[in-house]
């Protein structure tokens, strides 16, 4: 069993510089679709509020009292 999880370790880190034509382009395709799948998990954090929103607000009425 560990032999078969390293060798799909090897295969989708380097599997389209060894193996050529369709082999080295389902390592490329799985590494893609691996990367995704992990980007997905984490959605971009978005801040619920504008922590400069009241500094902004400052400036802009002392610039209005000039």
């Amino acid at each position: 069993m560990p032999f078969i999880l390293i060798g799909f370790v090897l295969f989708v880190a380097g599997g389209d510089k060894v193996f050529p034509g369709a082999v080295g382009k389902a390592s490329i395709q799985t590494r893609t679709t691996m990367n995704n799948f992990l980007i997905g998990l984490f959605p971009t954090w978005q801040p619920k509020t504008n922590p400069y929103e009241r500094t902004e607000k400052k400036l802009q009425e002392t610039e209005k009292q000039k």
